[in-house]
């Protein structure tokens, strides 16, 4: 059993904070309000960054004090939307929001995870019929071991997922968002995630 806080209480974040409980976790759901959510990152061992994107930088460097010497799983795809309210271009192109958190939070240990997705798919990854592939992107082992095991409470198989290295790997699955509007409107939010056939 972990203490985990997730931030966010979209889609994203209710989707996850459900499934970790049900998993046997102590999990505080927190939303933006920023003393709430110092609160719920102060007691919890591992923090969800569920929170929409754009704004998440500010919103978690602020949180620099209480998310020391945590793990930070960061779920989030930093993008400017379309017109129909769709991912339309990356926010930090030639880096990534991961690489942009681990730089402003030196304390923290980031992990990119589980954002190359349809959120159902996070926590029900056994519902697709293909094999579907969850990444992992930081410069921590530890950390990534930690997030592996998670991934596995939320019933993913070992060889489901793919550790790509360092924390600018993340660049590469935060780019893959630019699929997402346009599979979205071929084929509607059916559930899909982005993986790796061998």
């Amino acid at each position: 059993m972990t203490t985990i806080a997730v931030l966010g209480k979209g889609r994203v974040g209710g989707n996850l904070a459900a499934a970790l409980a049900r998993a046997g976790h102590e999990v505080t759901v927190a939303d933006r309000t920023p003393g709430v959510a110092a609160d719920a990152a102060r007691t919890s061992r591992i923090v969800i960054n569920a929170t929409p994107g754009a704004g998440s930088l500010d919103r978690l460097a602020a949180l620099r004090e209480e998310l020391r010497d945590k793990i930070l799983v960061d779920v989030s795809n930093a993008t400017t939307d379309g017109p129909d309210g769709l991912p339309a271009d990356l926010i930090y192109p030639g880096s990534s929001l991961a690489e942009q958190l681990q730089e402003a939070l030196p304390e923290t240990r980031v992990v990119k995870t589980l954002n190359t997705m349809l959120f159902p798919v996070m926590t029900s990854p056994a519902t697709l019929p293909q094999t579907p592939t969850a990444f992992l992107s930081g410069e921590y082992l530890q950390a990534k071991q930690t997030v592996r095991e998670l991934l596995t409470d939320l019933g993913w198989q070992k060889e489901w997922i793919t550790d790509l290295g360092g924390i600018q790997t993340a660049r590469a699955t935060e780019a893959a968002i630019l699929f997402v509007p346009h599979v979205i409107r071929s084929a509607g939010f059916t559930p899909f995630a982005i993986s790796i056939a061998r």
